[in-house]
This record gives C-alpha cells, sequence and structure tokens, in this order.
C-alpha cells in the first residue's frame, strides 16, 4: 500500500519560503514519477511541478518557474518543494502524488496521492 505524507506547509509572509516535503513509503518507486499539485478554494486541483525517478528530469507550471524548485532525495523516498518569493496566489492545499507515467502534469496520470498540506500566504 502505497503512503504519501506531506509536511512542511504553513502561514508565511509575501516574498517569503516554504519547503515542502513528501515522504513516499510501500512501494518501490524507481520507476515512478513524483508531482505536486494545489488546489486554492473554488478552484480546480492544477498541477505545479514534476519530478522523474530516475534521471531527475524536471517540469514546471509556469506560474511557479524560477521560484520554485523540486528535489528528491532518493535514499529516503523523499520529494521536497522549495518555494520561494510566495505570493498570495499560491495559497492553496499542496498535494503530492506519484505517477507510473514520465513528467505527467494532469491530475489522472496520478495513482496516489497523499492527504495535503495547507499553505498560506499573507500579503
Amino acid at each position: 500500500q502505497v503512503q504519501l505524507v506531506e509536511s512542511g506547509g504553513g502561514l508565511v509572509q509575501a516574498g517569503g519560503s516554504l519547503r515542502l516535503s513528501c515522504v513516499a513509503s510501500g512501494g518501490t518507486f524507481s520507476r515512478y514519477s513524483m508531482g505536486w499539485f494545489r488546489q486554492a478554494p473554488g478552484k480546480e486541483r492544477e498541477f505545479v511541478a514534476a519530478m522523474s525517478w530516475i534521471g531527475g528530469s524536471t517540469t514546471y507550471a509556469d506560474s511557479v518557474k524560477g521560484r520554485f524548485t523540486i528535489s528528491r532525495d532518493n535514499a529516503k523516498n523523499t520529494v521536497f518543494l522549495q518555494m520561494n518569493r510566495l505570493k498570495s496566489e499560491d495559497t492553496a492545499v499542496y498535494y503530492c502524488a506519484v505517477s507510473r507515467a514520465v513528467l505527467t502534469t494532469s491530475t489522472s496520470g496520478y495513482d496516489y496521492w497523499g492527504q495535503g498540506t495547507q499553505v498560506t500566504v499573507s500579503s
């Protein structure tokens, strides 16, 4: 049973930084991609960033490119999302997810999801 547990969310002022973590367990992730998504109140869940487990290829949503960085620690089955220069529009629940596909940005391409962690950016 694959489980994903996010942490690191919180309240931060605009311009500040947060680092989210996602620990994966219950599976072998060497052939998976890991992704981060977010969902603001009243909006659909949207893609933020993704990384292939092998090779480390990455892709980002245009809205976060240059501000957010996805990275991983293979030995700890952990994926990180470093978020810098945060804006009020980054406020959302952030979810990590695992995909058997290669760097898909679609929610339907992900097989397992974490429970989410709240990020609130005050202006």
